[in-house]
């Protein structure tokens, strides 16, 4: 104990302590027992400050009537033409699953988002305390969108990642695109072949 409390020592793991007493020709004990011995008085712990684990609630949404909260995204729509995509912009309200509001543009915009806002606002009639959740797009998080959701008295929810995004946005934009007539480049640029 006097060589690990030394001031040479004080600040090192018992295996150093043994390897630095070791190269000079000095064995006082083996490792094992320079840990039993400290942990016997109580010093074997870490002498660093530590962080208690600590464990985190997954967020969760839930709504049980209209208008308490609405989850919308942005996607790209594939044209005809190769290279080109349309930008649909979709509200849907979480309890009944309706599309509030939607906007079809050229471009991901702010502006755009703040306008759809303010028209689906007007005519669903909100009141404070709706929860407008999305993902953490530009749009999303612009100043913008947020100066009017806050002036309608509505509060932006976010996800943590774009790992776990919105499940009913997804799904609802899945079944656009499955559709038998949507787009897709393979079929509009063939040709039939006569046999």
């Amino acid at each position: 104990m006097d060589a690990m409390h030394s001031p040479e020592f004080v600040d090192q793991p018992p295996m150093e302590v043994f390897a630095k007493l070791l190269s000079r020709g000095v064995y006082l004990a083996s490792i094992r027992t320079f840990y039993r011995v400290l942990a016997e008085l109580g010093e074997s712990k870490e002498r660093r400050n530590q962080r208690l684990p600590r464990t985190y609630v997954k967020p969760s949404l839930t709504a049980t009537a209209p208008n308490q909260v609405w989850t919308w995204d942005i996607t790209k729509l594939a044209t005809l033409e190769k290279g080109i995509f349309l930008h649909v912009y979709v509200i849907i309200d979480l309890f009944s699953r309706y599309v509030v509001g939607w906007l079809v543009a050229a471009k991901e915009c702010k502006h755009l988002a703040a306008q759809l806002f303010a028209e689906a606002a007007a005519r669903h009639g909100i009141e404070p305390g709706l929860v407008v959740h999305a993902d953490r797009g530009s749009a999303m998080k612009s100043d913008t969108l947020a100066q009017l959701l806050a002036s309608l008295g509505v509060d932006q929810s976010f996800s943590r990642s774009n790992l776990r995004r919105q499940p009913v946005q997804r799904v609802r934009v899945q079944d656009l695109k499955y559709q038998p007539d949507y787009p897709d480049s393979s079929r509009a640029c063939s040709t039939p072949v006569a046999g």
